[in-house]
């Protein structure tokens, strides 16, 4: 998410209430009775939300407020317990009482389970990678919600998330007690950054959040339960980093585990040798992209030449202006150029990310299913103040650059998707949506519309582009190579350096970020799947006038592995999936 992050991003999440289960947004689901889907399904979701009550929140169910989940060694373990068990219920209702769309959900909802079991069960991830406790597609720290979303009166949202803060010490405690010594150092290195990122915002701006609320007692209430949570995650990074003498190299997952991961997160089954060599593909071809847009750039320039060029040209007034004036321009050419259907008039703002979630340059907060008009927030980060004067005016992009960051993120990238998932007839699809289909359709969008016209084949636009497209390629490499072919960070950054042609911050942030993410393959993956499944049903729908039908149609699924919608709109002749 990006999304999640996910994202994070995401987080990236989705609900519209059918008739069908409910009688009302927050009421609880009769018990199972019998082999009844809608009972069990529902049923299964109620259990999955209370055990996990951050991801509720994001999703708009605040009677979960001011909760996060036992991240207690038990607690994890009884999670695992939970989640077979539901797997079991699920898969225990007969086919022959199911229609054909019961089934795709069915499944859809057994491929959610399967993606935290891996996380869980296989990575061991809250053991070993403190960037689990971050994660946009489950539950994680970010008090977002509280701070950034008027689904309430403040004094509302502040008594929630003092809630919160209360529950942010023995979180702190748990993830201690969790993360086994010695941890590899950039997975440690991340942790020691979100940990201190959030004591630094809780401490310094939380209060002036709040500051409008008249009552004494409350604003007591907040500042010792503020202090505490700052307090807890601050010793938490301080622990952190006094484990960094001890800190190793071992981040990988290894072949066999990637390949699971692949298999269980995102239900890819191709091989992984297959796999990169779709990504060295589309990297070749991206790069010979590059060269002709420069050519005509920047004539006789290199190429690292021609991108400085394209990235000298800033935008006005800064990133978080460039970008509120792109989205309207964004916006009107979806529209215009037919590039797929808006459902609703919700919009996004634009601003700059909080201190503890500036891992990556980009993300969006969009509200759950669960909550009514309210907008989601695009969120941009500044360069970090430790890096060079020169590393930090490289870093900020150029207005090509910036421009295909806000396609992706909102305009029709996640942004979009969303008010599609959002308003998706099924409760599990409004509910969940993945990474590769996240961000494999936000990725997508991005060439989609430069071949769509968005540009007027500028060829400074299409070097925006186009870097975009090249550090997604090197991330699906860097990913293979990192977690089974034994890569390290460096080869890593300047693969990123040398291939992408990235600044010297975001090749380091980047590479980093395959340490504590290998599932950020799921960007050139998800695009590499889309664009197949594009071509391959379009194929008898007119080509390339279908793509307004194919985009409508995709995004009507909600957010479950691509390979299940691909089999769904082909009928069960899915072919290959690259």
């Amino acid at each position: 998410m990006s999304i999640r992050a996910a994202a994070v991003v995401l987080c990236l999440i989705p609900l519209v209430l059918q008739a069908c289960g409910r009688t009302s947004e927050n009421a609880a689901v009769p018990a199972e009775s019998g082999t009844n889907w809608a009972t069990v399904r529902n049923g299964l979701i109620e259990e999955y939300l209370a055990a996990h009550p951050a991801f509720a929140v994001v999703a708009g169910r605040h009677e979960f407020d001011g909760r996060l989940p036992d991240w207690s060694a038990a607690g994890i373990a009884a999670e695992i317990r939970r989640l077979h068990a539901a797997r079991d219920r699920a898969t225990a209702v007969p086919d022959r009482t199911l229609t054909e769309a019961e089934r795709f959900e069915r499944d859809y909802l057994v491929a959610r389970f399967d993606r935290d079991l891996f996380w869980l069960e296989v990575a061991e991830a809250p053991f070993v990678n403190p960037a689990w406790y971050l994660d946009w597609m489950v539950d994680n720290l970010d008090p977002a919600p509280y701070l950034t979303r008027n689904y309430a009166p403040l004094e509302t949202r502040m008594r929630a998330y003092t809630a919160y803060a209360r529950a942010v010490p023995q979180a702190a405690a748990q993830i201690r007690s969790n993360l086994r010594m010695p941890l590899a150092r950039p997975l440690l290195e991340r942790g020691v950054s979100a940990f201190r990122g959030l004591a630094d915002f809780y401490q310094s701006d939380v209060p002036g959040i709040f500051a409008g609320v008249q009552d004494a007692a409350l604003q007591q209430e907040l500042r010792d339960a503020n202090a505490a949570a700052a307090h807890a995650m601050r010793d938490l990074a301080g622990w952190l980093e006094s484990q960094r003498a001890t800190a190793t190299g071992s981040f990988a997952l290894g072949a066999d585990r990637f390949a699971r991961m692949l298999q269980m997160t995102e239900g890819v089954t191709t091989s992984l040798a297959e796999l990169e060599a779709a990504g060295r593909a589309d990297l070749a071809r991206n790069q010979q992209a590059l060269r002709e847009a420069c050519a005509k750039f920047a004539p006789g320039a290199t190429i690292q030449a021609c991108i400085a060029r394209m990235n000298a040209n800033k935008p006005r007034g800064g990133v978080v202006e460039g970008a509120r004036a792109q989205l309207a321009i964004v916006k009107t050419f979806v529209q215009d150029a037919g590039v797929a259907t808006i459902p609703g008039p919700e919009e996004a703002n634009v601003d700059e990310a909080p201190p503890y979630n500036r891992a990556n340059f980009a993300y969006v907060d969009i509200p759950g299913p669960y909550e009514k008009k309210l907008p989601a927030t695009y969120y941009i980060a500044p360069p970090d103040p430790f890096w060079t004067p020169a590393e930090q005016r490289d870093y900020l992009p150029g207005q090509a650059d910036l421009l295909f960051t806000s396609v992706h993120e909102v305009w029709p990238g996640h942004f979009l998707q969303f008010l599609h998932s959002n308003r998706n007839p099924s409760l599990v699809g409004r509910l969940f949506v993945g990474y590769a289909f996240a961000e494999g359709w936000a990725h997508y969008a991005e060439e989609m519309m430069w071949e769509m016209g968005l540009g007027q084949g500028d060829p400074e636009i299409h070097i925006g582009q186009l870097t975009n497209a090249l550090m997604r390629n090197v991330r699906l490499l860097s990913a293979i190579g990192l977690h089974t072919k034994g890569m390290t960070v460096e080869e890593s950054e300047r693969m990123f350096r040398e291939e992408a042609f990235t600044d010297v911050g975001t090749a380091r942030q980047q590479a980093t970020r395959g340490t504590y993410d290998p599932a950020y393959l799921n960007y050139t993956m998800g695009k590499l799947m889309i664009r197949k499944l594009r071509d391959d049903w379009t194929a008898s729908r007119g080509g390339r006038q279908a793509w307004r039908q194919f985009h409508d149609e995709f995004l009507t699924y909600g957010g479950p592995p691509i390979p299940m919608v691909r089999q769904r709109m082909l009928g069960g002749a899915e072919g290959s999936l690259f």
